[in-house]
């Protein structure tokens, strides 16, 4: 069965002689580019490599030039990617357009900075690409709705795995190394626990004694049902909760920043959602 977004590529016109070219900062905006986008549009992302350590990018020269010839850029905001809102800077273009999704939800600094980990943060983007898009291409206008409608359709069955979630586990208490699935548990209506020490192992500073003493404890004596853990960020601190964390028998959900290859993000993260739920319901 060929895939809803494939068959709705037919909508498109001939493409023109130049398609439009769109840079995404991470592959996660870079994928609901390409669904919405279909053939009208060239899209690469710039981080998409789910083995690698996001926050260890250095932009190089090629990154530069693909900056300089996007007619759409795509990036996270609030210094996750600090690196793309520089080479903006470097590289005025009349008529380009800037798609910072941290504005585009109004997220106020200091905000958590995994924004795609909140499925409602992902509808926005899909609707504003649809905008921008029409607005470079009014010929395909059409076309880009018609994808944009089919994302939010995919979006609405993330948003039934949530709310089954949340009606059988809201309020349930759950921690993590560092606060990557933060936005999703509260989706969820789970209660995250430990959250000083996890802004602490993101920001990359020393967490108080006292934090790592609750997290350790809460792991030892199961007050939390589940750990998630980010598979692409590797250090002492969380190396050690996993331990604890396997002696306790308390379930692991691994998590990775990045999307995973050949995936879109609706069937990322009701994987991840499904993953959830079964550690959830361990007892």
């Amino acid at each position: 069965m060929r895939h809803p977004f494939f068959l709705a590529a037919i909508l498109f016109a001939a493409p023109c002689q130049a398609k439009l070219k769109i840079l995404a900062a991470e592959s996660v905006y870079g994928t609901v580019a390409q669904q919405i986008a279909g053939p009208a549009a060239d899209v690469t992302s710039v981080l998409s490599n789910p083995a690698q350590d996001p926050h260890d990018f250095e932009a190089t020269a090629q990154t530069a030039r693909e900056v300089a010839g996007a007619d759409i850029i795509i990036l996270n905001g609030l210094d996750y990617d600090a690196w793309m809102d520089r080479l903006v800077a470097a590289s005025i273009r009349p008529g380009r357009e800037i798609l910072r999704v941290s504005d585009l939800i109004g997220a106020q600094p200091g905000a958590n900075p995994h924004l795609w980990y909140n499925p409602a943060t992902m509808n926005e983007v899909g609707l504003a690409l649809a905008a921008k898009l029409s607005g470079l291409d009014a010929a395909d206008a059409a076309a880009f709705t018609h994808c944009e409608k089919l994302f939010a359709a995919r979006m609405n069955q993330v948003q039934a795995a949530i709310a089954a979630l949340r009606q059988k586990y809201a309020g349930t208490k759950v921690t993590a190394p560092e606060p990557l699935f933060g936005p999703m548990a509260a989706a969820i209506g789970l209660a995250m626990q430990d959250e000083r020490f996890q802004r602490a192992t993101m920001n990359g500073t020393e967490p108080a004694a006292r934090d790592v003493a609750a997290i350790e404890d809460n792991l030892r004596q199961r007050r939390v049902r589940v750990l998630f853990v980010n598979r692409q960020v590797s250090n002492t601190a969380s190396a050690r909760l996993i331990a604890i964390a396997h002696a306790a028998h308390v379930p692991i959900v691994w998590l990775t920043e990045t999307i995973p290859p050949d995936t879109d993000y609706p069937g990322w993260m009701l994987q991840i959602l499904h993953e959830t739920g079964a550690a959830l319901g361990q007892q």
